[in-house]
This record gives C-alpha cells, sequence and structure tokens, in this order.
C-alpha cells in the first residue's frame, strides 16, 4: 500500500496551541439578532480561531472554523450515531467498485459558486487536482491515480489502490469544491485569497475580514440547500484567543455564542445562564510513547508494569476536568476504526510491582517524562502520573518543554531522547486506522510521530492489509485495524490515557446542531436559530 505521511505544520500548531479539547459552543438567546421585521438577524460570536489563510486548498489550521460554513465537500461525515455515515453535499450520490479501486460522484444540479458559476464535474475535478497538488492535506489524496469528469456531471476517481474516498472526500482539509475561476487567479498569485475572497458553494460568504480582530459572514442568497439555508443574515466574528475573555464577553452578554470556554468554567458557566453542558466525541485523544529502542523500556514487561501502575480515572478527572473516556488504543471515540473491544489497563499497583519484579528491577528505575508545556491538561495530569510511579519504586523525570522543542528532541536521537513523551493527537480525517494507528506507530527508520520507535513487522503488516481493505471490505479492514491495536495494548509501546469529550453549553432559547467528531475545529453557523 502507498502511504504518504506528512501531517507537520496542522499537528505542530495545534500542539504547539495547548489546545485542550474543549470545543465549547455556548450561548444565551441571540441577543444581537434583530426585531421581527427588521432588515437583518445577527448573530453575535467570539472565536478563538486565528486566520492563517483564506486559501481553502492551503488551509490547514483553524481557519476550519469559518471555511467550513464557506466551503462544501463532496460528503459530509455524520457524527457516530447518525442514521447515515454522509450527507450528500457538493456530490448528491456516488458508489465504488467491488475493487476498491473506482468511486464514481454524482454532482448534484442547480448549486452556483458565491461567484455565480455552475457548480459542474470540470469544477469539481479541478478542486481535486488543485488538492493533490498543492493543499496544505494533499497526502490525503495519496491514493488518486487520476481523476476525470465524464459529463456534466460525473466525476470519476481512479485510485492505485484501494482507499475509503467517501472519507477522503469528506475531509475538513484538502476537499473543499471551489471555483475553478478563484483556483486559476490562486496559481497566478499565491495571495490571491488573503484579505478574504471566498468563491465557495456554502450557506456564508466572507463579508468582512480584518486580521486578528474580526470576522463576518453574509449569508449567501442563492445557497442551493434552501432547507438548510442560514436564520442569520450575518455572524459577527471577534477573534478572542483569551478563553476567559470569552467567557465574560458570553456572560455579560456582549455575544451570543462563543467556541471556546476554560475547561474548569463550564460548569459554572452553565449554571449562570441557568442552561446544561452537553458532551459528544471528539476526535483528540491522550498518547504516551515509551522510547522501546534502549533499556529498560525495550522490554515489554516494564513496558506493561508502568501501564499497569497509571491512574487512569484521576488522570481523567485532573487532565479533562472528568470530561473524557479511558482509550482503547490509540484510536478516539467515534472515529473508524475505534472499537470498545479493544482491551484496556486498569491501575492495579501490585501486578506493577509484580512486573517490575520480573523483568529483574525489584529496586526501581530512573526515568525521564517530557510533555508540551503548552498544554495545559497534560500539566494538570502528569504530576498524577509521576506520583503513581513513585508507589512502584519508578523515579520519573518530568520535562515540560515548548511542543516544538519536545518534539524536535525526540526525533534527533532516539538513543538520547526522553524514555516517555506525552501527546495530544487526532487523525487529519475521519480515518484514525491510516493516520493514528499508522503515522503513530508503524516502523520508521526515520520515525515522524512514531516516538516509540518501536518496530513490529507483524503489526505493520496487519495495517498495511488493512488499509488496502478499506475502501472495498471495511468490516475486514476493521477487524485487522482490531488485531493490531490487541497488539499495541499487548506488547505496549505506548500507553492510552484518554479521548477527550467536546463540551458545549447551549441555553434555553437557541437551537445550535450537536457537536460533529469529524469537524472538529468548525463551528457550523447555519443550523444555529432560535427556538421561538
Amino acid at each position: 500500500m502507498a502511504t504518504t505521511r506528512a501531517r507537520g505544520l496542522r499537528a505542530l500548531a495545534f500542539l504547539a496551541a495547548g489546545t485542550v479539547g474543549v470545543a465549547g459552543l455556548a450561548g444565551c438567546t441571540a441577543g444581537g439578532g434583530s426585531a421581527a421585521g427588521s432588515e437583518s438577524e445577527v448573530l453575535s460570536v467570539a472565536a478563538s480561531a486565528a486566520v492563517t489563510t483564506w486559501d481553502p486548498v492551503r488551509s490547514f489550521s483553524t481557519e476550519a472554523l469559518y471555511l467550513g460554513n464557506v466551503y462544501e465537500p463532496l460528503l459530509w461525515k455524520n457524527a457516530e450515531g447518525a442514521d447515515e455515515p454522509f450527507t450528500p453535499g457538493i456530490a448528491e450520490s456516488w458508489e465504488v467498485s467491488d475493487d476498491g479501486l473506482t468511486w464514481t460522484f454524482h454532482i448534484r444540479e442547480g448549486a452556483t459558486f458565491h461567484d455565480g458559476e455552475p457548480v459542474d464535474a470540470e469544477a469539481v475535478k479541478a478542486s481535486i487536482e488543485a488538492a493533490k497538488d498543492h493543499a496544505g492535506a494533499s497526502f490525503i489524496w495519496a491514493p488518486l491515480e487520476s481523476v476525470e469528469a465524464t459529463d456534466e456531471s460525473t466525476v470519476v476517481m481512479h485510485l492505485s489502490y484501494s482507499a475509503p474516498m467517501d472519507l477522503v472526500a469528506a475531509s475538513t482539509y484538502g476537499a473543499w469544491i471551489v471555483s475553478p475561476k478563484a483556483l486559476a487567479a490562486s496559481a497566478d498569485d499565491e495571495q490571491y485569497f488573503e484579505q478574504g475572497i471566498d468563491a465557495g458553494t456554502g450557506p456564508y460568504t466572507v463579508k468582512s475580514y480584518t486580521p486578528g480582530e474580526k470576522v463576518v459572514l453574509a449569508a449567501y442568497d442563492d445557497y442551493w440547500n434552501e432547507e438548510s439555508a442560514p436564520y442569520y443574515d450575518i455572524v459577527d466574528i471577534a477573534i478572542t484567543p483569551d478563553a476567559v475573555t470569552a467567557q465574560q464577553m458570553l456572560t455579560s452578554g456582549e455575544v451570543d455564542l462563543a467556541t471556546n470556554l476554560p475547561l474548569e468554567n463550564v460548569d459554572t458557566v452553565a449554571a449562570d445562564l441557568g442552561t446544561e453542558v452537553r458532551t459528544a466525541n471528539s476526535p483528540f485523544n491522550f498518547v504516551g510513547f515509551f522510547n522501546t529502542t534502549r533499556p529498560p523500556l525495550d522490554d515489554p514487561k516494564v513496558r506493561q508494569a508502568l501501564s499497569y501502575a497509571i491512574p487512569y480515572e484521576d488522570v481523567i478527572e485532573v487532565g479533562g476536568a472528568g470530561y473524557g473516556t479511558q482509550a482503547h488504543g490509540p484510536v478516539p471515540k467515534g472515529i473508524f476504526p475505534y472499537s470498545e473491544d479493544v482491551p484496556q489497563y486498569e491501575q492495579d499497583l501490585e501486578k506493577a510491582k509484580a512486573l517490575l519484579a520480573e523483568a529483574g528491577h525489584a529496586d526501581g528505575l530512573n526515568l525521564t517524562l517530557t510533555y508540551a508545556s503548552e498544554n495545559s491538561a497534560e500539566a494538570r495530569f502528569v504530576p498524577l502520573i509521576k506520583d503513581a510511579f513513585a508507589k512502584i519504586g519508578v523515579t520519573l523525570d518530568v520535562r515540560a518543554e515548548l511542543f516544538n522543542q519536545q518534539w524536535e528532541n525526540a526525533k534527533a536521537d532516539p538513543a538520547t531522547a526522553q524514555d516517555i513523551f506525552v501527546v495530544y493527537y487526532w487523525p487529519t480525517y475521519s480515518d484514525a486506522g491510516s493516520d493514528n494507528l499508522y503515522s503513530l506507530f508503524h516502523s520508521s527508520d526515520e520515525p515522524f510521530f512514531n516516538l516509540s520507535y518501536w518496530k513490529n513487522a507483524e503489526y505493520d503488516a496487519l495495517i498495511e492489509e488493512a488499509g488496502t481493505l478499506t475502501g472495498s471490505d471495511r468490516e475486514a479492514a476493521q477487524a485487522k485495524y482490531e488485531e493490531a491495536m490487541d497488539m499495541l495494548v499487548d506488547q505496549a509501546p505506548g500507553f492510552f490515557l484518554y479521548d477527550a469529550q467536546a463540551v458545549s453549553v447551549v441555553p434555553e432559547g437557541l437551537e445550535v446542531a450537536d457537536f460533529n467528531e469529524n469537524y472538529p475545529f468548525t463551528t457550523f453557523f447555519a443550523p444555529i436559530s432560535p427556538t421561538s
């Protein structure tokens, strides 16, 4: 199976930002809206998302919050538990050949780009080719050998190996359908989009943009989906990086919504607003790597012992304020190929001591652990791991480092690197088999994110085979991935702490769509409306 593993700048940007895993969406009744019969309805928002680029192809960061309202993919991936796995976007329907090598998408009629041009198969083809060529997430298109527009409303993708192109086509990065005129203009000028020009098909257009301060979106009058047309004519977004400031703006009534709240304060905010806290799956989880290249962590028994020593419930309670679930391996809940059949460790200090003694370390160990100093959740829960290890005779030297420094040190030389590396991770799109299971633990001579440095040919073969089955036989792929995850638990090259939950505070009087773990950085404004 051909593969490309280059998460790079997006992963680093978010990890360095110390994202806590709260996809908070909070609000009071739409005070920014005008009275019935007036010219427009306004939704005011405090959002933490910065804009690194307005280019929908090159985008690979927090501007996804805005772009998900302006652009659309071929398909939308529905949240876990939905009646159907996908909702049609620019594609009305699609099918795949039995061998998973040919995917056909039928483009809907009547959709137009914001520049007035109709959406057709040639436009979709141009968007996909641009994404494969230079998207921030271009690697998601690695299986694509060629794409053709066989008629005005049909796009056919030919793959070099079977792959889940429905999941790829529903990605929040590298899969937006963009006006061909804009693609041509940006090819001549890479700065074309940067003043807030947009060329999407979505329910909103970019009305104005003040860098670092404000984004104003306006409803697109000719939006094709009349059933999902926006209630609010204007969404006025104040870029507010500080979560405490956003909380103050929300509770004072300055804004109707806040997309990021301090995790430790959400219960207080809900009480202040007289409402409830919602929780949902998120794609974020916390993973630890053991340096398997040198003693004592080259011994699986030692790694198992340390895994048994971790106080998982306390880690969730302290690190995530209780908003999380213990992980079943490195695949987050709600994302393929997550399975609750994958076993978990639970804290058992006596068993941990016994395993250490069997491995010849009854007198204890001295180890080093690094974590990202910007990540407040890690800063809270890492001391719990240190204290628990002390109870089995393991002295842990904890080092807080800026993520970029931590990451560079870990990649430089495993022989001199940390013993334990804690990381906050999520898949680029809704396939954690091709990402988390591959990126984090597949053998590599020059590891990108496999910072356990573990090499296991049997594991590699399982996930490589699963990857070739995902596009044609997802059930068979699931079984192979579960086998691989069982191996991860048994061999313990890493430890799997918790899947962070998305947390939102939604008041009475405002209808807000449930969080979708497949689009964690996007707040969808079109479904928001007053309940009365």
